[in-house]
């Protein structure tokens, strides 16, 4: 584990374990590295190097006031992969982390990435706009902004009690301890950086980047996600990137890497090997 120093000063938290290829995990909103803890050790017991940083504002990143947005973002991601010097990397994004993955991969230097992963990610945009008729209205996320500010340690257990895991389903069993690490790991970052992240999360436009990535990407999303609904997610992306593979999850929780890591984290493994 290792902190670098970004160009504009913040200090970006990483975990880097194991040698082999690099594997390089992007959290969701408004987590931290720790969220991708059973992918990491499958991974690292499948001989891979795993390597997973805190977004700026997230974790144990500094709490930054600026910055908290997809350029910046995949910037500060671009700094690390340079001074860990990492070549042939796979990405795997989920959430917010898989629009990072992507506006980060389509700008990266060549040699750098060998294949990425987008996890139930909010590409190619959250936004209802005029472009995109079937996203969410600007009001759900002046809703998330209102509910953080107003008591974002409450907010921090609605989320994942209700929606994020399908806890809210009937029939769900409900996992207290993965409620309270989403609380743990959300109450440590900055309230500043989470707030500002809701904008570049929903309102960023990732068509242009999805278009110019040339490596493999697979694309895997569940039809029940709650936070980042199927349809308006994942078939669009698949549509808009050259070398794209779709895998839907009939039933499956925005947070399936957690609920469903049994099932996820081999056709991952399959995907990278193939």
């Amino acid at each position: 584990m290792g902190t670098i120093t970004t160009k504009d000063g913040t200090e970006i938290f990483y975990k880097d374990w194991g040698t082999g290829q690099p594997i390089v995990f992007h959290h969701g909103w408004p987590l931290s590295a720790d969220d991708w803890d059973n992918q990491m050790m499958f991974f690292l017991n499948q001989g891979y190097r795993v390597i997973a940083h805190d977004r700026r504002g997230h974790g144990r990143s500094s709490q930054t006031a600026t910055g908290n947005e997809m350029d910046t973002y995949a910037a500060d991601v671009a700094e690390l992969t340079d001074k860990l010097d990492l070549k042939d990397a796979v990405h795997i994004g989920h959430s917010t982390g898989g629009g990072e993955v992507a506006r980060y991969v389509a700008r990266a230097k060549k040699g750098r990435v060998a294949k990425a992963v987008l996890v139930s990610a909010v590409p190619p945009i959250m936004l209802k706009t005029e472009n995109n008729p079937g996203g969410l209205p600007l009001e759900v996320f002046d809703g998330f902004r209102a509910a953080l500010v107003a008591n974002r340690a409450q907010f921090y257990v609605d989320v994942p009690a209700g929606p994020f895991y399908g806890f809210n389903r009937p029939g769900a069993k409900v996992y207290q301890g993965v409620i309270d690490d989403w609380w743990r790991q959300g109450m440590i970052g900055g309230a500043k950086a989470h707030y500002d992240c809701i904008k570049a999360f929903s309102e960023t436009d990732f068509t242009e980047d999805l278009k110019a990535i040339d490596v493999p990407v697979l694309v895997l999303h569940g039809d029940d996600d709650q936070i980042v609904p199927y349809a308006d997610a994942a078939p669009l992306t698949v549509k808009l990137l050259k070398n794209g593979t779709l895998k839907t999850y009939p039933g499956f929780p925005h947070g399936m890497l957690t609920t469903h890591a049994d099932v996820i984290n081999p056709d991952l493994l399959a995907f990278i090997k193939s």
